[in-house]
């Protein structure tokens, strides 16, 4: 540490770092010496700037900035403490004039702030969009729109270790090479990013020199050891929360115990924070003389608590291992002897029932409000039996999930053995009665056991498991190990998750899906799961190129007239194509040089004749139309389908590419096409409420 600060108060949420806070503050402000830099930016096509990578400003501070350091440096608590400096309002509440200038940024706009836990850098970079107010419709070109803003913009990334929805899928790496390498490579962008002391490296290395300055919290020029000190014996400190014990209500034994545990933590804050909650959650047998007792790093605060609670070091670790390899949120609590056992292979029933004040210094509790579950409900998903909510359980940090999954003598295996114990917990092997943590994070266990292959063979699943998490750990997966159905998932699972589809959208986007890719079982499995889908899809035509559709009958000479399907698709010099009614949809051009296929609307081998004379078809009149149960109406990727008495939608298809030619016939038969081919839905005729409109809105 540089620089004298016995004359300024703290900031109240670090409480020191006081040399990074200055470099930082020194960061922020350099990005103010634009005089257009204090207003909020606005893209402009007029504007340009370049987009090519740029070394330090005018300042002479580099325009990147990288946090980084060990995992339990203390990086997002530095970042969360700094950004609470650079909120406008948040800084109201600090005390600005007791703190050193030096560690205080000017005042200007709010950052850009896209926090990427638990997202893809996919969605990350939307947030940035939405944040900036961009129109862009590809990644290419929002860096464009980014890189002609008129103004110098300022972004900050924090927890970028905590990228993804599924822990083993990569997305921190993903996110740093997609996202934040263009990111800082554009002239017209400041970039703070928390970043592991790996991908740090990865993204400074991918600059010019002088474009990035890293400051790594475990180097000697940004450590802060009298902070760590100040930590201990403030957490320590009967004011401040700490019960009262002998070394806590006297004020010589508090601060000498305290220098100690900051002395042997080195540069840790999370061990100074395992250290003092160990002891003072148990006390009892603890010699606050013995200096040896305290530990290092994470793992001896775990095996030195143990010991002293006369405890086996492994039973601890066995205790908390479902917790180290659990996903999302947390585990749920009724869920932790069951995998513990698993994982141990062993009955961990009575060291879980004997062992909470063993394991309580490595966990936090979380209680899961009620409401979520309802929201789970509303979206046709199935809730979690039980009222009031339910208790999460998580480690205290990522790094004590580091320690134990590091201890395992197999990680696959321990997975291996978790999935199968989660998989156990399925009722009647109904994965819309399973658990909420079960259905929604099965994929991300069976992917780092290797087994995820074997499970992606259940409609059921796709269905209602959170598309989100479940896509991620799909895409994970080398497609050449995927079978068919999970490439068909791996294909519709985008615009699941563009959509936000609740549960019964996602089972008739599946179900249209599967008839498309040629898997009738999985779609008849779909059907088969008694949800109320609002079609059956009776066949896809794999014709590229159709620019128009439209319904008809064909007369027979014997019985009655076959209901057809008459498609426009190209065929260069091919005589004109007969009238369909939906000339407006495809340029007259492409409809000189087209071709008629004429196919069965219900039945695909129903017509006797393989080249009927399209002159035949007779095409239902308007008064047809109009006398018909069902209308429609049409979107570039959306149709909908409703009930003309009731005015109710009552089926919503939506497309990840654009319609290129829809028509609905009388009996409600719907006939799409895209530049993919053509497919026939027969729409259900139960009336249905329009669940997936939230979903048009794409």
């Amino acid at each position: 540490m540089t620089g004298s600060t016995e004359d300024y108060a703290p900031h109240p949420h670090i409480g020191g770092r006081t040399a990074v806070l200055r470099a930082l503050a020194a960061w922020r402000g350099a990005g103010s010496q634009d005089p257009t830099a204090s207003a909020e930016p606005a893209a402009s096509a007029d504007a340009s700037a370049s987009a090519a990578p740029s070394g330090p400003d005018s300042s002479g501070i580099p325009r990147v900035a990288l946090v980084t350091g060990g995992s339990g440096s203390g990086r997002s608590r530095l970042l969360t403490g700094f950004l609470m400096l650079c909120e406008p309002e948040f800084r109201k509440q600090l005390p600005l004039d007791e703190m050193d200038p030096s560690t205080v940024p000017p005042e200007l706009p709010a950052p850009a702030v896209p926090a990427p836990a638990g997202l893809t850098a996919a969605q990350v970079l939307w947030l940035l969009a939405d944040h900036f107010d961009l129109n862009a419709t590809s990644v290419e070109g929002l860096y464009a729109e980014l890189a002609a803003l008129e103004r110098p913009v300022t972004v900050v990334v924090p927890d970028v270790d905590l990228a993804g929805p599924v822990r083993t899928a990569g997305e921190p790496a993903r996110l740093v090479r997609e996202l934040l390498i263009p990111l800082a490579a554009i002239e017209r962008v400041r970039l703070l990013a928390e970043v592991p002391r790996p991908l740090a490296a990865e993204l400074a290395g991918s600059l010019p020199p002088g474009t990035v300055q890293v400051i790594d919290l475990d180097a000697p020029e940004w450590a802060d050891p009298v902070g760590l000190v100040l930590h201990a014996q403030a957490a320590l400190n009967p004011e401040f929360g700490a019960p009262a014990l002998p070394f806590t209500v006297d004020p010589a034994a508090r601060l000498a115990l305290g220098a100690a545990i900051g002395r042997r933590a080195g540069t840790s804050p999370l061990v100074v924070q395992l250290a003092v909650n160990g002891i003072l959650m148990a006390p009892e047998g603890f010699d606050p003389a013995d200096e040896s007792r305290l530990p290092s790093c994470v793992g001896e605060a775990l095996d030195l608590h143990a010991a002293r609670l006369g405890a086996d070091p492994q039973t601890l670790r066995q205790m908390l291992a479902p917790l180290a390899l659990a996903e999302g949120d947390g585990l749920p609590v009724h869920l932790w002897l069951r995998l513990a056992s698993a994982v141990a292979e062993q009955d961990m029933g009575p060291a879980i029932a004997d062992g909470m004040l063993l394991a309580a210094p490595f966990i936090q509790v979380e209680e899961q409000q009620a409401g979520d579950e309802d929201q789970a409900a509303e979206k046709g998903e199935a809730a979690e039996e039980g009222e009031g909510g339910r208790t999460l359980l998580r480690l205290l940090h990522p790094a004590v999930a580091d320690e134990i999954r590091a201890g395992l003598p197999d990680v696959r295996a321990a997975q291996t053995r978790m999935a199968m114990a989660l998989l156990e917990a399925v009722p009647a092997q109904d994965w819309s009665k399973a658990d909420p943590y079960v259905r929604d994070h099965i994929a991300g266990h069976t992917l780092e056991a290797g087994l995820l292959p074997q499970l992606l063979t259940d409609p059921s699943l796709f269905v209602y498991a959170d598309p989100v998490p479940l896509r991620a750990a799909v895409e994970a997966v080398p497609l050449e190990q995927l079978g068919a159905p999970a490439r068909t998932y791996l294909r519709t699972a985008p615009l699941l998750t563009r959509t936000q589809a609740p549960a019964l959208l996602r089972a008739a986007l599946l179900e249209t899906a599967f008839v498309e890719d040629g898997l009738p079982d999985f779609a008849g499995a779909v059907h088969g799961l008694g949800l109320d889908l609002p079609w059956q899809t009776l066949w896809s035509l794999p014709v590229p190129g159709v620019s128009a559709v439209t319904v008809g009958t064909l007369p027979r000479p014997e019985g009655p007239a076959a209901p057809v399907a008459v498609l426009v698709v190209p065929a260069e010099g091919a005589a004109p194509a007969e009238p369909t009614g939906e000339e407006e949809a495809a340029p007259a051009e492409e409809v000189r040089h087209s071709a008629v296929l004429v196919h069965g609307l219900v039945q695909p081998d129903a017509l006797d004749d393989p080249a009927p004379d399209p002159a035949q078809i007779l095409r239902p009149s308007e008064e047809e139309r109009i006398a018909a149960p069902l209308g429609m109406s049409r979107g570039a990727d959306y149709i909908r389908v409703w009930d003309r008495a009731s005015q109710e939608i009552v089926a919503a298809l939506i497309s990840d590419t654009p319609f290129t030619g829809a028509d609905l016939s009388p009996d409600g038969i719907l006939l799409v096409a895209t530049d993919r081919g053509a497919k026939a839905l027969r729409i259900l005729p139960e009336p249905r409420a329009a669940e997936a409109d939230p979903a048009i809105a794409s």
